[in-house]
C-alpha cells in the first residue's frame, strides 16, 4: 500500500514575498516534478542558505528525501518545518508517511491525529491514519479511519484499496473484494487494487478469478513483479505448473534475487518433475534468505525425490532449526526416515509432528504406517483411527488401516475397509489393488483377478506398464494363426509362476513369444508352450496381441480347481548345468538340503518375509549336507556362514537361474522363504519347504500346508506376526527326520 504523500503547492508566504529564497523553492519544485531530484535538492538548500527557517524549503526537502528512499532524513527535515509552522496539517500528514516507512507506527498515528485535529475534513490524513492503525494491528480502528476518509471523498480509490487490505487482515476476503471493486470503479487503471483483489480471490480458492485479476494488474503495470509471483501461485493452485513456472520466471526477470519467488519457482519445478532445477532454485533462495524454514523443507522434498535421503533429512533438520515448531517438516522428515527403513526414528518424527499439531491428519496416517512397519499394529490402528476421526473421508487412511488389518490376520475386515476407501474415492488404485490381493488370498479368484487389473494404475506397478499399438488379449479374441507376446511384468518369482500359461495359450492356435527378465532367459529358453523366448530389452518381432503374464489367469478364468500344470513340473534344469553341478558336488552320500533364508533386500515386504540365518543354524541337524542357494548374502549372514562351515557356500559360483535350477534338482529338499527360488523349486516339481510370514502373499492362501500352484510344496506359517521361532522349530523337527539315525552306542 502506497502512502498518500503530496507535495505542497508552491507557497507564497515567504518573508521576502517573491524574494530570492522563494524563487529557489519554486524552481526546485518545478525540477522535482520533472524527476530531477538532485537539482531540486540543490535549489531547496540554496533557499535555506538565503532563509534558514523557510518552511516550504524544509518541508519539500523532507518530501524529496522520502521520495528518494531516505525516510529518516524526511522525518528530520519535516520536523524542522513543523518547528517553524506547527499549524500545517499537510506537514504532519506527510511526516506520518515517513514514520510508517521506518516502522514507527505510533509516531505516525500521533502525526495523523494532529493533522486531522488541524483539518478535520482532511481525507488523505484519515487514510494515512488508517495505515498507521493497521501497522499497530488495530484493524477495527483502521477501518473506521478509512471509512471517514471515504465519507469525505466517496471516490477516494486509495482509501477503498487500503480498506480492502484491512478487511483481509480481519479475514473478511469477500468484503475486501467489494472494497477493491469500489476502488476500481473510482480508478479502473489502479494496478495495485487489481493485485490486491487477486490475493483476496486466491484466499477464497477462486484461483482462475485470481489469475484474471493478476493479469489486469500486469497489463496496467508490466513491471509488477509481485503480481507475476502471485499469479504463479494461483496457476499452481490450478495445477497449471508450466504456466506457473513461466510466471515466476517473469517475476525473477524483474527481481532476480527475490527469495520468495525463487522458492515458489522450486515448487513449480518439483511438480514438473524437474528436481535438479528445483534444487538449484531452492539453493538460490536459501543463499538470499538462509533462515526460511519452508524453503529448507521444500528442498528436503526434492532431495528425497532425487533419492538423496540423508541430505533430505539434513534439510528438514535445518528447517526445524529455523522453526522448532514446524510440524510439516517433522512429517516430511519422518517420510524420508521411513524410506531409509529407519522406522523407529520415523515414528518419533511423526510423534513430534502430531504433538505440535494434533489436528494433522496426514501425520497421524504416516505415524500409522511407521508403527505398522515396526509391527506395532495396535498403535498403528490408533493412529489411523485418529486420522479418520479428523478427516472421515480420508481414503488413504482407510486404505492403510485395512493394510494393517491384513497384517493382523483379519482379511475380511480389511476388505470391508478397502471397500469403504473405494466408496470415498472410486479411482483409488491402491485400495482396489490391495482388496484384490485379499480376495485372491481368500480363494475368491473370480472377483480377485478382475480387481487385480487395477494394479496398472497403482504407483507400485505403474513403471511396468507397456505401451503397444497392438491390442491386449483378454481371453475373448480368437488366437488361431495369430502371434501373441506374453511378457514379464513384476518379480522373477511371478514370471516363474505364470510362465506355465504359455502352454495353454499355444493350445489356442497361437504362436507364442515369451519375453522374460534377462536372468531367466536361459532357464526358460525351452519352456513348453513358447515358440520364442526373449530377454527383456531385445528387439521384439511382429505380433498381433500381447498379454502381461499376470493377466493370463483372468483371461483363462482360472479358479482353484483349474490352475494349469498343477499336477506336474513344467520347468527342468538344463542338462549341461546338471552335469556341471553333479561333478561339483560329488557323490551324494547323505541327504542334501538347499537353503534360502532371505529374498531381495529392496523388496517392500522384505522385513516380513526374510529372516537372519542365525535363527536357523541351531536347528540344522547333523548327518545332512546343507547347501546355500543364496546368490546375495547380507553382511550379518556372512558372519554366520563363516562360523558354520558345514553349510556349503556357492554364491560366487552360481551364475544365473539355470545354475540354481540344477542345484534344486540335486538336493532332496529346498528350504526357502517366499522368494523366487521357492517358485523355481515348485516349478521344477522338487520338494520345497516354504517359510511364510503371518500375513502371507496372496498366492499361498490361508490355513493350508499345501499349495494348489505347487503340489511339491509344504508351507510353514508363522502363528503370529513377526515370530519365526515356531516356524524354525517345525523346520528343525522335519529336517531331523531327513537325517539318518545315529548308530546305537555310537
Amino acid at each position: 500500500m502506497k502512502p498518500i504523500f503530496r507535495n505542497p503547492p508552491a507557497p507564497g508566504r515567504a518573508a521576502a514575498g517573491k524574494g530570492a529564497a522563494q524563487a529557489q523553492v519554486n524552481k526546485g519544485l518545478a525540477l522535482q516534478q520533472k524527476g530531477q531530484m538532485a537539482q531540486a535538492r540543490d535549489c531547496y538548500l540554496q533557499a535555506l542558505k538565503l532563509q534558514p527557517a523557510h518552511f516550504d524549503a524544509l518541508h519539500l526537502l523532507g518530501v524529496l528525501s522520502y521520495l528518494t528512499g531516505d525516510a529518516a532524513q524526511a522525518v528530520e527535515w519535516i520536523g524542522k518545518a513543523i518547528a517553524v509552522h506547527a499549524g500545517n496539517a499537510m506537514a504532519f500528514n506527510n511526516r506520518s508517511a515517513a514514520w510508517r516507512s521506518l516502522g514507527q507506527f505510533a509516531a505516525a498515528l500521533a502525526d495523523c491525529d494532529r493533522a486531522v485535529e488541524l483539518k478535520p475534513d482532511y481525507a488523505e490524513a484519515w487514510n494515512n491514519r488508517g495505515a498507521a492503525l493497521r501497522g499497530l494491528q488495530q484493524a477495527e480502528a483502521a477501518l473506521a479511519s478509512y471509512d471517514r476518509a471515504i465519507a469525505l471523498n466517496p471516490d477516494y480509490a486509495d482509501a477503498w484499496n487500503n480498506r480492502g487490505n484491512a478487511l483481509v487482515d480481519q479475514q473478511q476476503p469477500e468484503a475486501a473484494i467489494a472494497s477493491y471493486d469500489q476502488a476500481l470503479r473510482a480508478r479502473p487503471d489502479y494496478a495495485e487494487a487489481w493485485y490486491n483483489r487477486g490475493n483476496a480471490l486466491r484466499s477464497l480458492k477462486q484461483h482462475q478469478a485470481a489469475v484474471d485479476s493478476y493479469d489486469r494488474a500486469i497489463a496496467l503495470r508490466p513491471t509488477h513483479a509481485p503480481a507475476f509471483n502471485n499469479r504463479g501461485n494461483a496457476l499452481g493452485d490450478l495445477e497449471r505448473h508450466q504456466e506457473a513456472l513461466d510466471s515466476y520466471d517473469r517475476a525473477l526477470a524483474l527481481r532476480p534475487d527475490h527469495p520468495e519467488t525463487l522458492k515458489n519457482r522450486g515448487v513449480a519445478l518439483g511438480h514438473l518433475g524437474q528436481y535438479p532445477a528445483a534444487l538449484e532454485s531452492y539453493d538460490r533462495a536459501i543463499s538470499l534468505r538462509p533462515d526460511d524454514p519452508e524453503t529448507w523443507s521444500n528442498r528436503g522434498v526434492v532431495l528425497a525425490e532425487l533419492d538423496r535421503l540423508p541430505e533430505a533429512i539434513a534439510s528438514y533438520d535445518q528447517a526445524i532449526r529455523c522453526r522448532p515448531a514446524y510440524a510439516e517438516a517433522y512429517n516430511n522428515r519422518g517420510a524420508a526416515l521411513g524410506q531409509l527403513r529407519q522406522y523407529q526414528a520415523a515414528a518419533e518424527s511423526y510423534e513430534r509432528a502430531v504433538a505440535l499439531r494434533p489436528d494433522y491428519a496426514e501425520a497421524w496416517n504416516n505415524r500409522g504406517v511407521a508403527r505398522g512397519n515396526l509391527r506395532e499394529y495396535p498403535l498403528a490402528m490408533e493412529s489411523y483411527d485418529q486420522a479418520i476421526a479428523l478427516r472421515p473421508a480420508y481414503a488413504d487412511a482407510w486404505r492403510n488401516r485395512s493394510f494393517t488389518l491384513g497384517h493382523m490376520g483379519q482379511p475380511r475386515q480389511a476388505i470391508e475397509g478397502y471397500t469403504h476407501a473405494i466408496t470415498l474415492e472410486p479411482e483409488h488404485a491402491g485400495a482396489h489393488l490391495h482388496r484384490s490381493l485379499l480376495l485372491l488370498l481368500l480363494g475368491d479368484f473370480d472377483e480377485g483377478w478382475k480387481q487385480y487389473e487395477w494394479r496398472w494404475k497403482d504407483d507400485s506397478v505403474k513403471a511396468a506398464v507397456r505401451h503397444f499399438s497392438q491390442p491386449m488379449w483378454t481371453g475373448a479374441e480368437p488366437l488361431q494363426g495369430k502371434t501373441i507376446l506374453l511378457h514379464a511384468e513384476q518379480g522373477l518369482g511371478d514370471t516363474l509362476q505364470f510362465c506355465r500359461y504359455a502352454r495353454r495359450v499355444r493350445a489356442l492356435g497361437a504362436r507364442v513369444i515369451l519375453e522374460v527378465q534377462p536372468a531367466l532367459a536361459g532357464l526358460l529358453a525351452g519352456v513348453d508352450g513358447a515358440d520364442q523366448v526373449l530377454a527383456g530389452g531385445q528387439p521384439l518381432p511382429a505380433f498381433d496381441f500381447y498379454c502381461p503374464l499376470l493377466s493370463l489367469p483372468l483371461a483363462f478364468g482360472t479358479r482353484l480347481d483349474s490352475i494349469p500344470s498343477a499336477g506336474s513340473a513344467y520347468l527342468s534344469a538344463p542338462a549341461d548345468r546338471l552335469a556341471h553341478w553333479q561333478a561339483r558336488l560329488g557323490e551324494k552320500t547323505r541327504p542334501r538340503v538347499g537353503l534360502v533364508w532371505s529374498g531381495n533386500a529392496a523388496h517392500t515386504n522384505d522385513q516380513n518375509r526374510s529372516f537372519p540365518l542365525a535363527g536357523l543354524v541351531d536347528r540344522l541337524p547333523p548327518g545332512v549336507d546343507f547347501i546355500s542357494l543364496q546368490k546375495e548374502i547380507r553382511p550379518a549372514d556372512q558372519e554366520t556362514l563363516a562360523q558354520h562351515p558345514q553349510i556349503l557356500r556357492l554364491d560366487e559360483e552360481i551364475r544365473d537361474f539355470s545354475d540354481t535350477a540344477a542345484l534344486c534338482a540335486l538336493v532332496d529338499v529346498v528350504l526357502s522363504v517366499d522368494t523366487s527360488v521357492a517358485h523355481l523349486a515348485g516349478a521344477l516339481g522338487r520338494p520345497v519347504w516354504i517359510a511364510l510370514p503371518f500375513n502371507p502373499d496372496w498366492r499361498w492362501l490361508l490355513d493350508r500346508r499345501d499349495s494348489p500352484w505347487y503340489p511339491s510344496a509344504t508351507l510353514y506359517r508363522q502363528s503370529s506376526p513377526g515370530r519365526w521361532d515356531d516356524v524354525m522349530t517345525r523346520l528343525g523337527r522335519d529336517l531331523a527326520r531327513l537325517a539318518p539315525p545315529h548308530p546305537a552306542g555310537g
